[in-house]
């Protein structure tokens, strides 16, 4: 894994291997991110990274929202509960040397509650495939106020996800096994 553009393109992160599966890590492959990004910043939508507050839920290794950071974000929190990924994301921000703007959550994603600051510009979804806790977590999100009003996510699943009347699909693509889907918050 590395960062694929941005200031910190070509840095290698921590590598885990082919996932940890008790840990529920299953890192985003470099094709599918640099995909990703390629939509964010050339899509007709317009470009939510630059001085994005970003908050990537399921982070696993981090890669997502350190990719964004890289390409100007301005903070990232990043939010798991599971050991193995904080200890991976403490790794690659160390390698970015990105201390001053993250921050890592250990807490449920599909239970986040209130919001203590403004909402989230961007948000990366990455929850573990066929468990329906991407759901879960954006009616979370709506809930206790994670979203900013042009709040746009980026969801990754399996197959096709049941998107909520809140939100408007921008995009909608298959990588393979994944599906990565664009929202905005609806006005």
């Amino acid at each position: 894994m590395r960062i694929i553009g941005g200031e910190k393109r070509g840095l290698k992160l921590s590598d885990v291997g082919a996932g940890d599966m008790g840990g529920h890590l299953r890192p985003t492959t470099d094709r599918v991110r640099e995909s990703i990004f390629n939509l964010l910043i050339n899509g007709s939508h317009g470009n939510p990274i630059p001085g994005a507050r970003v908050l990537d839920l399921f982070a696993g290794t981090g890669a997502l929202g350190l990719e964004a950071l890289s390409r100007g974000a301005m903070r990232v929190s990043f939010v798991d509960q599971g050991t193995p990924a904080r200890v991976l994301l403490r790794k690659n921000i160390e390698l970015m040397r990105a201390m001053g703007a993250t921050d890592i959550w250990r807490r449920d994603a599909t239970r986040m509650g209130p919001c203590r600051s403004k909402g989230y510009d961007l948000v990366f979804l990455d929850p573990p495939y066929g468990m329906g806790l991407g759901e879960k977590a954006i009616a979370s999100c709506l809930e206790h106020g994670w979203l900013a009003p042009d709040a746009t996510l980026v969801w990754e699943e399996n197959t096709k996800p049941q998107v909520p009347p809140a939100l408007d699909i921008l995009d909608q693509r298959a990588y393979g096994d994944t599906i990565v889907t664009l929202a905005r918050l609806s006005q």
